[in-house]
């Protein structure tokens, strides 16, 4: 028994952190499927105090992907097809810049720019409708997919984006929003690769997380079921701002 948890965790974690993480993994997962944001940021949060700097991203990245491709699988049939349609061109455009600039960016910089889109996008007045047409989501996913490879965690962006086009249908909000961070997520697995971190090392904790987020995705869409499309946006825009303010907290903290 041993020697199987030796072979599935990561020797640079202890197996009570691996497996702490599996658990939030299932706990996050069933937040974002239930009220449509903040698990992925939650989770991201927790792994950065207890991972190695270089890992957190890209082990990140691939736990998000097979949540999100798990929730995007359970809730096909609401997935806004023509926002994806644009949205997956720009994903590759940004990542082909990412990849060009691998760089740190200014966090402080970044953090307070998303703070100011996810507080417009969220309460101030709808945003004119080429910037929601498919020029507009492709530049989105451009540049969120920039972002993401050096700061991990745009979700908070992207979804306040979807929201707006969704006029506050839960399912279409919570569908899209999995199947537009399913191929933002993605290239992190070819570019982090290339760049020389060793995915095989953490295989085995991020196909458990995955496993245990399909989990907690099953259960916070049974909970979904029980909210009304009002008080899913009520509480959708109240998470937002949240995330939106702590990104500010963390911006003035780290100038």
């Amino acid at each position: 028994m041993q020697a199987l948890l030796d072979l599935l965790l990561p020797a640079a974690l202890p197996p009570l952190t691996s497996a702490a993480l599996v658990a939030l993994s299932a706990v996050t997962s069933a937040i974002t499927a239930s009220l449509g944001i903040g698990g992925g940021v939650l989770l991201l949060a927790i792994m950065a105090t207890v991972m190695p700097p270089t890992a957190i991203i890209p082990v990140h990245g691939m736990v998000q992907l097979g949540s999100n491709l798990g929730r995007a699988a359970m809730t096909i049939r609401h997935i806004n097809l023509r926002l994806i349609l644009w949205f997956a061109p720009g994903v590759l455009l940004g990542a082909w810049l990412g990849s060009l600039f691998l760089v740190d960016l200014p966090l402080s910089l970044v953090q307070l720019c998303i703070a100011g889109f996810i507080l417009l996008l969220c309460w101030g007045p709808p945003i004119p409708a080429i910037a929601t047409g498919p020029v507009g989501t492709l530049l989105a996913a451009g540049i969120t997919t920039f972002i993401s490879l050096f700061v991990g965690a745009t979700g908070p962006l992207v979804a306040a984006f979807v929201k707006q086009q969704q006029q506050g249908e839960r399912f279409s909000t919570v569908a899209t929003f999995a199947t537009a961070m399913c191929l933002q997520h993605a290239p992190k697995a070819l570019i982090y690769g290339a760049a020389g971190f060793v995915f095989a090392d953490w295989l085995g904790l991020i196909l458990m997380m995955v496993i245990a987020g399909a989990v907690g995705t099953w259960l916070g869409l049974r909970l979904l079921r029980r909210l009304t499309d009002s008080r899913f946006t009520l509480v959708f825009n109240t998470l937002l701002t949240l995330l939106a303010l702590r990104l500010i907290w963390q911006a003035v903290g780290n100038l």
